[in-house]
C-alpha cells in the first residue's frame, strides 16, 4: 500500500523523456532510452499482460455500468467475437481517408464493425458503435496511444507527455495530421511524426554492437495494412534517406482478407446445405474465419502445412481442412507482386541498381512469410538481413528519434523526404514547381510571382502535388486568397510565395505581398490524399506524356502572351478612342482585334485540339501589333502637325 502511495506521488512528476511509439494498424509497440550515455540502449516498454507488442484493437463494452467501457490491447482481442460489431481493429487504414476512397469502399463489406461518412464535412470515414456513437479513426487511435502512454508510465514510474510517432513513409498529409491529432487526444505532445522505414534503418543502423553502420540500406515494410520501402544512405551518424515509395493500402489485412474468401469457399464446398449468404451476413461468424485466418498465416511462416478446424460454425456445420504454404503462396501472389513496382520506383528515384544496396531490413509481420523473403532476396540478389525484430525495431528507433530531440541522443542526424513535387498554378493553367519530389526535408523555399492583370488586388493560391506541366493534371491539395494587394500595373506588385515542408511532412503555404505587406497562410490537410497507385499513374503519365505535355505547354504560353497583348491593345483603344478614331484605318483595324478576340477564346476553349495551328495566332497578334503601332504613330503625328500649324498662325 505504501509503494503504491510513492508510486502514485512520482508519477506525477512530468518526466523529460520521450517515448517512441509505433502505431501499427495490427499490433504496436512502446519503447525508450534506457540509458542516455548507450545509443544503442534502446529497449521496448511491455504492457500490463507483460506483452512487448499490443494488438491494435479497441473495443466497447456497450453493457458495461461504469463509465470507462473502453477495452484496449489483447483483452479486446479476446472479446471480439462476442461483440465484434464494437470492436475496431486496423482502423490506421482509415485514418485520415475520405469515405468514398476505393480501399475505404473495399474494407466496408469485409469488417465486422459499421464504416460511416463523418458529418462535420470533411467528408472522411468514421467508425460507429451499434448504440449509434460515431467516432473518427483518429480517436480510435487516441485510446490505444494512451494506453501505450500508461504503460510507459507504469514501468518507468513518470508521467509521460512527449513522444515520437512513426507513420507509413506514403501517408499523405491528412494522414500525418490526423496521427498527430490521435496523439494530443491521448495528452501526448507529438515532437516528431517519423517515416516507419526510416525509423527501422535507424534502429538497425545505431543497434550493432559493430561502429556505426555505413553504406546504401534498403528497408522492405510490409506490415499489417501499409506497404513502405525506403533507400537510406548512413554514414558518420548521418541517416540520409534518398528515395521511398509504398502502398498505404496494403498489408496483412488483404493476405487475410484472400485466406477468409478461401476458408468461406471450401467450407460452403464441402457443406453444399450450407448457403454463403448465411456465413458471410453473420459477424460472428465472419470475426471466427477472420481469427482462424490470421492464425493459419501466421503458423505457416514456420510450418509447411497447417490444419483450420472451426466447429460448428454454422448451426451443425463445420469446418475442418488443410491449408498447405504452397496454396497460400499461390493464393496472395497477387499482393506480393504488388510490392514489386514501388521496390523499382524506390531504386530508380535513389538512382542506384540493387546490388548497390549493402544491406536489407525486413520490417513488419507479414515479411516473416517465406515467400516474401524468396521475392526480396530475388529481387537484391542477396540474403535479407533478418537479425532486426520486425515487430520492435520501428517503435526503437522512434524512442532513438526521441532520444536524439531530447538531446540524450548526440550525433545522430535524420534527413527524411518528401515523395511528390509541389507547386502552385500560374497564369495559363500552368504548374509552377517549387519543391520537387524527393526532396530532403525539412525544406523552405521561397520564389516571387506578380500579377497578371492591371489594376489586380488580389491572387488566388493554390496548391497541387504532381508531376505534370498542367495543373489539370495534378492534383489540388489546398488553396486560399491573398487579398488587399495595391492596385497596379500587371507584372509590378511582388507576391512572395513561400512553401515550408516540416520534419512531419506537414505543408505549409504563404503568401505575402511587399508593397501592402498583405499575407495569407494555410496548413496543407486535405480531405483525401494521394494514394500509392495515384502517386504512380502521376508519375508514369508525367514521363509517358513529357512531350505532349510540353508541347501543349508551350501552346498555352503562347496563347497567354498573346491574349496579355491583345488585352492591352484593346485597353488602349478603349482608353484613346476619341483620338485614333478619327483615323480612316481605325475601324479595319478594331474589327480585325475583334475577331483575334474572338480566335484567342477559341483557342482557349479548345487548348488540347491539336488540330488549330496556335502559330496563327502568333501571326494574327504580330501583324495587329503592327496595324495598331502604326495607327498611333499616324495619330501621334497628325497632332504635332496639327499643332505646329496652330504654332504658325499665332505667329
Amino acid at each position: 500500500m505504501l509503494r503504491q502511495a510513492i508510486r502514485r506521488q512520482i508519477s506525477t512528476k512530468v518526466s523529460s523523456r520521450v517515448i517512441g511509439i509505433d502505431l501499427g494498424t495490427t499490433n504496436s509497440a512502446v519503447a525508450y532510452i534506457r540509458d542516455s550515455n548507450d545509443k544503442r540502449s534502446a529497449t521496448i516498454i511491455e504492457n500490463e499482460s507483460g506483452q512487448r507488442t499490443t494488438p491494435s484493437v479497441v473495443a466497447f463494452d456497450l453493457k458495461s455500468t461504469t463509465r470507462d467501457n473502453v477495452i484496449v490491447g489483447t483483452p479486446a482481442k479476446r472479446q471480439a467475437l462476442l461483440n465484434s460489431e464494437n470492436t475496431f481493429f486496423a482502423t490506421k487504414r482509415l485514418i485520415g481517408r475520405s469515405f468514398d476512397d476505393a480501399e475505404v469502399q473495399r474494407d466496408i463489406p469485409v469488417m465486422p464493425f459499421k464504416i460511416v461518412k463523418a458529418d462535420t464535412g470533411n467528408g472522411q470515414a468514421y467508425v460507429a458503435t451499434s448504440d449509434g456513437i460515431v467516432r473518427s479513426p483518429s480517436e480510435i487511435g487516441s485510446l490505444l496511444l494512451k494506453y501505450l502512454k500508461g504503460s510507459a508510465e507504469t514501468y518507468l514510474n513518470e508521467t509521460i507527455d512527449k513522444a515520437v510517432i512513426t507513420v507509413p513513409a506514403y501517408f499523405n498529409d491528412s494522414q500525418r495530421q490526423a496521427t498527430k491529432d490521435a496523439g494530443k487526444l491521448a495528452g501526448l505532445k507529438v515532437l516528431r511524426v517519423v517515416n516507419e522505414p526510416t525509423a527501422a534503418a535507424l534502429s538497425f543502423g545505431i543497434d550493432s554492437k559493430e561502429k556505426s553502420k555505413k553504406g546504401i540500406i534498403a528497408v522492405y515494410d510490409l506490415g499489417g495494412g501499409t506497404f513502405d520501402i525506403s533507400i537510406l544512405d548512413i554514414e558518420d551518424g548521418v541517416f540520409e534517406v534518398r528515395s521511398t515509395n509504398g502502398d498505404t493500402h496494403l498489408g496483412g489485412e488483404d493476405f487475410d482478407n484472400v485466406i477468409i474468401n478461401h476458408l468461406v469457399e471450401t467450407f460452403l464446398k464441402d457443406n453444399p446445405g450450407c448457403q454463403k449468404e448465411t456465413v458471410i451476413n453473420s459477424k460472428e461468424t465472419m470475426q471466427r474465419l477472420r481469427e482462424a485466418a490470421e492464425t493459419a498465416k501466421i503458423e505457416l511462416s514456420h510450418v509447411h502445412t497447417t490444419k483450420v478446424e472451426i466447429p460448428f460454425l454454422v448451426n451443425n456445420y463445420h469446418l475442418n481442412m488443410e491449408l498447405k504454404e504452397e496454396e497460400l503462396d499461390n493464393m496472395t501472389m497477387h499482393l506480393i507482386k504488388k510490392t514489386l513496382n514501388p521496390v523499382k520506383k524506390a531504386l530508380k528515384d535513389a538512382d542506384i541498381e540493387p546490388e548497390d544496396v549493402d544491406e536489407v531490413i525486413l520490417v513488419g509481420g507479414m515479411t516473416r512469410m517465406p515467400k516474401i523473403r524468396a521475392l526480396v532476396k530475388d529481387i537484391f540478389q542477396k540474403e535479407p538481413n533478418t537479425s532486426v525484430n520486425p515487430d520492435e525495431t520501428v517503435a526503437l528507433g522512434a524512442a532513438i528519434q526521441g532520444g536524439v530531440l531530447s538531446g540524450e541522443i548526440k550525433n545522430v542526424l535524420l534527413l527524411d523526404v518528401t515523395p511528390l513535387t509541389l507547386g502552385i498554378e500560374t497564369f495559363g493553367g500552368a504548374f509552377s514547381p517549387l519543391i520537387p519530389r524527393n526532396t530532403t526535408v525539412p525544406v523552405t523555399k521561397t520564389e516571387i510571382f506578380s500579377t497578371g492583370v492591371d489594376g489586380q488586388t488580389g491572387v488566388d493560391i493554390k496548391v497541387y502535388q504532381g508531376e505534370r506541366g498542367l495543373v489539370r493534371d495534378n492534383k489540388l491539395i489546398g488553396d486560399f486568397k491573398l487579398t488587399g494587394i495595391q492596385p497596379m500595373l500587371k507584372g509590378i506588385p511582388q507576391i512572395f510565395v513561400t512553401f515550408d515542408i516540416d520534419a512531419d511532412g506537414i505543408i505549409n503555404v504563404s503568401a505575402a505581398e511587399k508593397s501592402s505587406g498583405k499575407e495569407q497562410s494555410i496548413t496543407v490537410i486535405p480531405s483525401s490524399g494521394l494514394t500509392e497507385e495515384e502517386i504512380n499513374k502521376l508519375v508514369e503519365e508525367a514521363n509517358a506524356n513529357r512531350q505532349t505535355d510540353n508541347i501543349i505547354r508551350q501552346r498555352m504560353e503562347l496563347i497567354t502572351k498573346a491574349d496579355i497583348m491583345i488585352s492591352d491593345t484593346e485597353n488602349a483603344f478603349e482608353k484613346f478612342k476619341k483620338t485614333i478614331s478619327t483615323d480612316d484605318q481605325y475601324p479595319t483595324v478594331l474589327q480585325e482585334l475583334k475577331e483575334l478576340r474572338q480566335l484567342i477564346n477559341n483557342f482557349k476553349e479548345k487548348e488540347n485540339d491539336m488540330s488549330l495551328d496556335v502559330n496563327v495566332i502568333k501571326k494574327s497578334t504580330d501583324a495587329l501589333q503592327n496595324k495598331a503601332f502604326k495607327l498611333f504613330e499616324r495619330v501621334t503625328k497628325k497632332q504635332q502637325n496639327h499643332k505646329t500649324v496652330e504654332g504658325n498662325v499665332k505667329e
